[in-house]
């Protein structure tokens, strides 16, 4: 019997960490088409998110069967409820991503300034989503401390872009203005992402020491 859980709970780990890879591919793909122009690169990062939402309904009947069907200890059940909130978050990254994908479409327009730095918080946030599911996977309390640190960075950059685009603005007297707030928005987005993975970090450390930090709703 309890070598069946293990496999299952293997297959959990598999499939979040499935789920985090889908994310990071989602970040990535929204950037590159604002950075590009790219319509159909932004329509396919909003068929992904239906992906993503498919994986979370599966993951969490995963977690329900496994607390169903098994009598989970302590140390087990706290990782099924970790990875049952984790889940919860990975699937708003991928709603923020289809959010900056709907923007790029709607714009229809390859978007002019501050690409670069917009760039480095993208991979600034995908990282953050993707060592937050490998602590979970590797159990590393190490690891998922430090997303929560790397939180910082992402908010500093959005500092500098809301800045930045503010003096813009000025510069150009209200000129380009529709164009500025879309980029101010897909910094916000982006500061979100970086919000969520550190919920799912938070997520990770309660599964390995039972204790749990407020995180964003």
């Amino acid at each position: 019997m309890r070598n069946r859980f293990d496999r299952q709970l293997q297959l959990l780990e598999e499939e979040l960490t499935h789920m985090g890879e889908l994310c990071e591919v989602a970040i990535a793909n929204a950037t590159n088409a604002l950075t590009e122009g790219d319509l159909e690169q932004a329509q396919a990062v909003i068929e992904a998110d239906e992906e993503i939402d498919q994986l979370e309904k599966e993951i969490e009947g995963l977690c329900m069967k496994l607390l169903l069907q098994q009598q989970p200890v302590a140390r087990d059940l706290r990782r099924i409820s970790a990875a049952l909130k984790m889940i919860t978050d990975m699937e708003r990254i991928g709603d923020q991503t289809s959010d900056i994908a709907e923007i790029v479409i709607s714009t229809r327009r390859n978007t002019p300034t501050q690409l670069k730095k917009l760039n480095e918080m993208s991979v600034a946030a995908s990282k953050m989503v993707r060592d937050s599911v490998t602590a979970y996977v590797e159990k590393d309390l190490e690891l998922a401390r430090k997303v929560m640190l790397e939180d910082d960075t992402v908010d500093q950059y959005f500092d500098e872009i809301r800045e930045e685009l503010i003096a813009f603005i000025k510069e150009e007297q209200g000129n380009k203005g529709k164009e500025i707030f879309d980029l101010i928005m897909i910094a916000k987005y982006l500061e979100r992402i970086g919000d969520h993975a550190t919920n799912i970090a938070e997520w990770v450390e309660f599964s390995i020491t039972g204790s749990h930090r407020s995180g964003v709703a």
